[in-house]
């Protein structure tokens, strides 16, 4: 295949926390250099776009704000193709700011939708109950994302997915997806870099999130050994990556080696 373009994700490929991962800075400016379109994916539901692009720029990552996709902005653009005016923002306040074209209320007012994001240590029992609440009298519910586990200062823990699934468990509903791995969230980065899937490389950690829903939404897909890739990852039999490389120091000549 031709690749003309990458989707990148963030933490765990370029970055661990507040610290790039060994030799991506290097290897994100000569992939910057080569002519290849890119888009950065990250599934992060606590920092608005703003400032993910002022951190990556901190780190020694520079991108422009309009490069990077994440799941609120997703969820925007699915809450006005809806015409969905009032909402609950289940995740950080700071995310309001991904929303300006909604009325954001309190857990008890009726909402439209609950756009469900990464709580953390918030996702108490009585704030699953109060959402589950709003959810049964009809808010429609939407997810950040479903990711089932994220790398924390504690190691591999709980991420937002497992609480999405108790309250779609507890209301009997199915809550609409846009983070990875939804195919929409794909094809929303695939529309602005003006590619088609087959020519476009998607390069991750998740082997769920980024490479089985980049498989299924037609790309190519690379695993990096950094971040959640866990050894088990190698022995999945229903997620077969295009290829892994152990980190993104690796990827250029990946590409340059599979790119016809």
């Amino acid at each position: 295949m031709k690749i003309r373009g990458l989707l990148l994700d963030l933490e765990g490929v370029l970055h661990q926390g507040d610290v790039p991962v060994p030799g991506a800075v290097g290897a994100f400016r000569a992939l910057q250099a080569s002519g290849l379109a890119i888009r950065y994916l990250t599934n992060t539901t606590t920092r608005p776009r703003r400032v993910i692009a002022e951190r990556l720029d901190a780190l020694g990552f520079a991108v422009a704000f309009e490069e990077v996709f994440s799941p609120p902005a997703a969820a925007a653009r699915l809450l006005a193709e809806l015409g969905a005016s009032r909402i609950h923002l289940a995740a950080a306040p700071e995310l309001a700011e991904d929303f300006p074209d909604v009325e954001i209320l309190g857990e008890s007012e009726r909402a439209d939708a609950v756009v469900l994001g990464d709580l953390y240590r918030d996702f108490t029992w009585e704030r699953l109950n109060g959402l589950f609440q709003a959810i049964a009298a009809g808010a429609l519910p939407i997810a950040l994302h479903k990711n089932r586990v994220s790398r924390r200062e504690e190691g591999i823990s709980l991420d937002l997915g497992p609480f999405v699934a108790a309250l779609e468990y507890a209301a009997d509903v199915k809550a609409r997806v846009v983070g990875k791995p939804s195919a929409d969230f794909f094809a929303l980065a695939l529309g602005s870099l003006d590619l088609e899937a087959a020519e476009t490389l998607m390069v991750g950690d998740d082997i769920e999130a980024d490479i089985g829903g980049a498989l299924n939404a037609g790309l190519a897909a690379v695993q990096v050994r950094t971040g959640k890739y866990r050894p088990r990852d190698d022995e999945l039999s229903d997620i077969r990556p295009t290829g892994r490389i152990d980190s993104l120091a690796g990827l250029a000549e990946w590409v340059s080696r599979h790119s016809s």
